[in-house]
């Protein structure tokens, strides 16, 4: 079903419960279709440890750089 954006607006519950139910909805501008509506789809759980054994921590990634550090507190 193609529907005008005018008529969207004013008909919107019922063409989300149209797509909710199965139905294709296309809104148009000037008869030029530009969007089609689609149910919401959750992308699932996060899932972790994707990036284990792909990544090692450098081993002095806690320790200060003197340069940074006179960069935010040369002030003080």
């Amino acid at each position: 079903m193609i529907v005008n954006i005018s008529e969207a607006k004013t008909q919107l519950s019922k063409l989300v419960d149209m797509v909710y139910h199965g139905e294709k909805v296309i809104i148009a501008k000037n008869n030029l279709p530009l969007v089609e509506l689609t149910p919401y789809k959750p992308a699932g759980e996060r899932q972790l440890g994707l990036l284990a054994g792909k990544f090692k921590t450098p081993d002095d990634f806690l320790d200060e750089d003197e340069a940074i550090n006179d960069l935010f507190f040369a002030g003080e």
